[in-house]
């Protein structure tokens, strides 16, 4: 199994999420991890939203990887959100965002951090990985989806 799939429990995937700003998303996702893994939404949005200050996790083609650090985090964690309707993200092509995974790590996890977003840039850039989860029809479809990809060897 990839590492993505690992920290991706299906508790963590949403579909149809309601949020129409990425505000509103990372307040969504704050109440996520505050529900199924005891981190205060509060942290989880002001680091999201600290990070997207930076510049946008927007990636294109309809996707963004928001990603924060978390102090007194001990491992990586993972959550997918498809919001209801697409969400405008600041993407490089200028399209809304209707795939979101967000990653969360401790506060020191720079290596790890690096070869998480890598893992997911990879993911998403397949045309084929990207609709197969747009096409899942819930969490445990979608677990399966993250599960199955394999990296393309070099």
């Amino acid at each position: 199994m990839n590492q993505i799939a690992q920290l991706l429990p299906e508790a963590n995937i949403a579909l149809n999420l309601e949020a129409t700003s990425k505000k509103r998303l990372f307040e969504q996702i704050g109440a996520l991890f505050e529900s199924h893994s005891q981190i205060a939404r509060s942290v989880v949005f002001d680091s999201l939203f600290a990070r997207e200050r930076l510049g946008s996790t927007g990636l294109g083609q309809g996707i963004a990887i928001p990603h924060g650090r978390i102090k007194g985090l001990k491992q990586a964690m993972g959550a997918f959100v498809r919001p209801q309707q697409p969400i405008p993200f600041d993407s490089p092509d200028g399209k809304p965002v209707e795939q979101v995974f967000v990653l969360l790590v401790p506060e020191h996890a720079t290596e790890e951090h690096l070869e998480l977003l890598s893992e997911l840039a990879q993911m998403f850039g397949e045309r084929s990985f990207r609709e197969q989860v747009a096409m899942a029809a819930d969490a445990a479809e979608v677990r399966q989806v993250f599960a199955a990809w394999q990296p393309e060897p070099l």
